[in-house]
């Protein structure tokens, strides 16, 4: 059961920041929270698709560092913004350079929303 919890929570997080940088205008836009929760789950099946292909190719993000590795990581979610955003009609994707600054801001948000929460003893 808390399984099935920390999903739900991961999820609203995710959708909460994806929220909050369309907002912003940071090279992506919502339509709404609802669109957002829907995004953030496509966002997390796509996410899940590219990590398995790359493995089949022997390509691990995870093990990359570095500028190396943060530039590739910055393309592989900015792909994966303009992947989700073909098949979300709530979700709209600057180009490709809007989906790296998202990507960008996607990252930060998410890192200080995880912070307040952890010090709220949530995560």
């Amino acid at each position: 059961m808390s399984f099935l919890i920390g999903i739900i929570v991961t999820i609203l997080v995710a959708a909460v920041v994806l929220w909050i940088v369309g907002k912003l205008g940071l090279g992506l836009t919502v339509d709404s929270y609802g669109s957002a929760i829907i995004a953030a789950i496509v966002i997390a099946v796509v996410t899940a698709i590219v990590m398995w292909l790359l493995s089949l190719l022997g390509i691990d993000l995870l093990s990359l560092s570095g500028l190396w590795g943060l530039i590739v990581t910055l393309v592989v979610s900015a792909i994966i913004l303009l992947v989700a955003d073909r098949f979300l009609s709530g979700l709209q994707v600057s180009g490709f350079m809007g989906a790296i600054v998202a990507a960008i801001a996607i990252a930060v948000v998410s890192w200080l929303l995880n912070w307040v929460l952890g010090l709220l003893g949530v995560f």
